[in-house]
């Protein structure tokens, strides 16, 4: 299982996910978590619009769920619970 995280710098929504997605990782350590910048990797194979942040869950390289702008960490955990428990 894989998860990407898509933000940029000079997005407010993503600096304030940070905390978030640190509390997500450190519930869910054997997962790899990729992070990537909107502006300064390459990101075109998924898909991104302008609304960041973005948080996508991949299993066996099949993307199951995309995660898009601010959310609850306990809600992000209980997307990748669900995912991860299959």
């Amino acid at each position: 299982m894989e998860i990407i995280i898509i933000n940029a710098v000079w997005c407010p929504s993503c600096l304030s996910m940070k905390k978030v997605y640190r509390e997500v990782e450190s519930k869910f350590q054997d997962i790899n978590f990729k992070k990537l910048d909107y502006d300064f990797d390459d990101i075109s194979e998924y898909n991104i619009s302008n609304i960041l942040p973005v948080l996508i869950i991949k299993k066996d390289g099949i993307e199951l769920k995309r995660i898009v702008g601010e959310h609850e960490s306990l809600e992000i955990i209980k997307e990748i619970g669900d995912i991860y428990e299959k």
